[in-house]
This record gives C-alpha cells, structure tokens and sequence, in this order.
C-alpha cells in the first residue's frame, strides 16, 4: 500500500520496483529525471500506486536483450487496467561489488536477481563459483551492505555501490556488451499520440483467440496482409487453462492508421478478446 507519510505531489512521481539504486531506478532518472522516482517492494505494488492515484507513471521492465521477458510482467497485466504511453531502452552495466574487505580471490557465492545472474552466467562461471538468487540487484547490494556474509558478492549497479557504500570488484561483468532493457511506462489515462505519417509508432495489445483450429494463424493475417511488422509476440496460459491462450503483441503501426484497423477487424473475427494498451512513439534506440 502507498505510505500514509507521502505527501509528494502524485503528477511528478514515477513509481519502479526495487530497492534505490536498482536499474528501474536508473531508468526512472533517465526518462524522467526531474520527477520523484518511488520504490515499491513488487511490480504489482508499482502498478497499484499508479491505479491509485499516488503516482503518475509505472516504469516496468519487460523484456531483457541476454535473458529475455520478464515474465512476471505478462500475468500482472491481466489484473490492471493501465495504459502504455511509453518505452524506454535502458543500457545495463552490470557490475560485481561487495563490502571493502574483500578481494575478487575470496568471492565464493554472487547473488543477484535471477535476471540478472542469467546474463552474467558465463562470467560467474569463469570464476567457478555458486550463485545465488535474491529478489532484486540493489536489494542484493543493501543486504552485503548491512550484512556481513563471508566470500559472497553481488551483482548490481554502480549506483548502487555508491549509495550502499560498496567496492566494485569487477566493470562490466554481464557476458554481452550491449546488455539493454525494455521499459514500458504505464499511466492511468491513454496517451495516444496524433497520428502523422512520417513518425514511427508502436501499438502493445492482448488478446485471446477463439478455441478453433489454426486460430492464431487467422487471427494474424491480416496483420500480414496489410504489411504490419510484429515486432514481438508472446503467449500465455489463462488461469491454468491449456485450451485458453492469451498473447500479448507489440506492431510497428499507429492505432488509427488504416491499414492497422483493417488489421484489427481480422482479428476480432478470430478472437474472443482484444484489449489495446496503447499506442506510443517508437523509442530512438529502435534506429540505432
């Protein structure tokens, strides 16, 4: 729940998960660095605030160039009725840090969030040590700050070295340069950009196909038909039901354009529900 002692005002305040220093955070001070970035103990939490009204925007991670989807995010989305207005690509510099009375020969255990060991499983190796997960990559660095754990260090950021009083063993321990996030920015209230032809939109939406044969193919087609790029496409089960799939879809097209809602007219047909989260311009790190 939101803190009683808050008294911000909720128009300026972004709301991440994780401890302080976590690369939600970082995120939130890139995007929106003139606004109070709040820390919430789960994405769910972050999301609530938002659904609330005690904070404007949710900066959630979805999607992660090393490890993949956050999955947890995709079974969130079900249970809110927020709207995308935004992405934002975040660079993750992960680093190896522990207490200042340490040396990299006596690191036995890293800990880290599971994402984040993941993309640096070949480094960890290297070193021949165990992981071992934790809830979250600053968390895990305020817990060997106010936790002396012989031979354990941790993955997270510089940033969080600095506020928790940290050393950094070693720079630039994920195994792949160019180690980005995906950030979806959720708010209450739909955004959606005028449309104009020259600019580069990306509309994020869920849907469930009817219990048919070759259901997802018909209920796509159109998508190719009227020269849609699927950007991303990913699919879930609904309350542990096999027969009852639920997709979630990012396409480089704005909602009012056309040829996306001749598109969206095929899918209907083929589906029981279609929810659109928003339309939102494409970031600049897609042109790089």
């Amino acid at each position: 729940m939101p803190d009683s002692s808050l008294t911000l005002d909720a128009s300026q305040i972004v709301a991440y998960q994780g401890e302080p220093g976590a690369y939600s955070h970082l995120a939130c001070k890139h995007t929106f660095p003139d606004w109070t970035s709040v820390n919430c103990a789960t994405f769910a939490d972050a999301l609530h605030r938002v659904e609330q009204g005690d904070a404007f925007y949710a900066m959630i991670p979805v999607e992660n160039s090393t490890a993949g989807r956050v999955e947890e995010i995709y079974r969130e989305l079900r249970k809110t009725q927020l709207f995308v207005v935004k992405e934002h690509f975040e660079p993750v510099n992960h680093c190896l840090i522990a207490r200042d009375d340490m040396t990299l020969d006596q690191v036995t255990r890293i800990g880290s969030h599971p994402q984040a060991l993941a993309q640096c499983d070949g480094n960890i190796k290297a070193l021949g040590v165990k992981n071992q997960a934790m809830y979250d990559t600053a968390g895990a660095a305020k817990h060997i700050a106010e936790q002396d754990e012989p031979g354990l260090a941790v993955i997270s950021s510089e940033l969080a070295a600095e506020l928790y009083g940290l050393k950094v063993l070693q720079p630039h321990f994920n195994d792949t340069q160019g180690n980005t996030t995906r950030f979806l920015v959720f708010s209450r209230q739909q955004k959606m950009p005028v449309y104009e032809s020259e600019h580069t939109y990306i509309t994020s939406f869920m849907f469930r196909v009817r219990n048919m044969p070759a259901a997802l193919y018909k209920a796509m087609g159109g998508f190719a038909t009227q020269g849609i790029n699927m950007l991303k496409l990913e699919s879930y089960m609904v309350n542990g039901n096999f027969t009852a799939t639920q997709f979630y879809v990012d396409v480089e097209a704005h909602f009012q354009a056309p040829a996306m809602q001749a598109a969206l007219e095929e899918l209907r047909f083929f589906s029981e529900e279609v929810r659109i989260l928003g339309t939102y311009l494409a970031d600049e790190y897609r042109l790089k």
